[in-house]
């Protein structure tokens, strides 16, 4: 049986999310949950490894809370070439010498790139143009004119150099944030190109990769641990599940705070009963009601 729930995966190098994702529902077919939907908590590209998020029944529901959460990432650069993908499997498209490249040249190269800033995907990416990942018109040959997106970066560190050929890099930042548009950035502003020749994502919010061949299931009271809490009683879960009010009562704070001046992901107020994610809540004038009810309980 799949479970419900959010189950934490590693990806390998050369599997697609939705590989990831297909291999679960041949799990669930295989157990006669023909009906069982699934989903992912933010693609990782084939040629990067680490956590995927994969999302079971009701979880399918929370997927838009997945985005902004904080996700960490380790990445080599490779300096001295800029690919059209902007990762090692791409076409050179511009080379430059990184002989004169310092690591205080380096730690001063990021400092721009913090905070909120306009960022251009790669025109490899799963970003959609009218509707299309623009991958999938990009590998048709056709030209592809990407929009910048505003991203966020909280923090990012050199983990070691081996100059002038490559550097790894650490960095946290919210979710659509393309490392791979940043390894190109870095590259164009040190005058030398640069792409990324690996990418392991090694956590996303509270979460971290359970390494190769693990897997671990989120649920109930595990499950939003950055939402505060409402415990109800039996009472309230049935005025719930049948599309009324509860009081606003008192609520708990949450279980897991987000980075020091990470951006507000919005959380909502989420529904325990008897240890089950039930719900997600919000204030109305008659006290709280439901937007998102899980039924079954997570």
């Amino acid at each position: 049986m799949v479970e419900s729930g959010i189950h934490l995966v590693h990806k390998t190098v050369g599997q697609s999310s939705f590989d990831v994702v297909r291999g679960f529902k041949r799990r669930a077919f295989e157990a006669g949950q023909k009906k069982l939907a699934l989903g992912h908590g933010g693609t990782l590209d084939p040629f990067a490894d680490g956590l995927l998020l994969v999302l079971a029944g009701q979880a399918t529901r929370l997927m838009e809370l997945m985005h902004p959460l904080p996700k960490t990432y380790v990445a080599e650069v490779a300096w001295g070439v800029e690919t059209d993908t902007c990762d090692l499997h791409g076409k050179p498209v511009s080379e430059g010498s990184a002989a004169a490249l310092t690591p205080a040249m380096l730690e001063a190269v990021l400092a721009p790139f913090f905070g909120w800033t306009d960022q251009i995907p790669p025109a490899t990416s799963a970003k959609k143009i009218d509707g299309e990942a623009a991958y999938k018109k990009a590998h048709r040959g056709e030209e592809v004119v990407m929009r910048p997106s505003r991203v966020f970066l909280l923090s990012a560190r050199w983990f070691g150099h081996d100059l002038p050929r490559r550097s790894t890099l650490e960095l946290t930042c919210r979710g659509g944030f393309y490392v791979r548009s940043l390894a190109r950035d870095l590259g164009r502003a040190l005058g030398c190109g640069a792409h990324l020749t690996a990418l392991r994502r090694t956590a996303i919010g509270p979460w971290r990769d359970p390494g190769e061949g693990g897997e671990r299931l989120i649920a109930g009271a595990d499950l939003l641990p950055w939402c505060p809490t409402r415990l109800l009683s039996d009472e309230e879960a049935a005025h719930l599940a049948h599309g009324r009010a509860i009081p606003v009562g008192e609520s708990h704070p949450a279980m897991w705070s987000l980075p020091e001046g990470f951006p507000n992901p919005g959380a909502p107020l989420r529904a325990l009963h008897e240890g089950r994610l039930v719900a997600l809540l919000r204030p109305v004038e008659d006290g709280l009601r439901t937007f998102a009810n899980l039924r079954g309980g997570l």
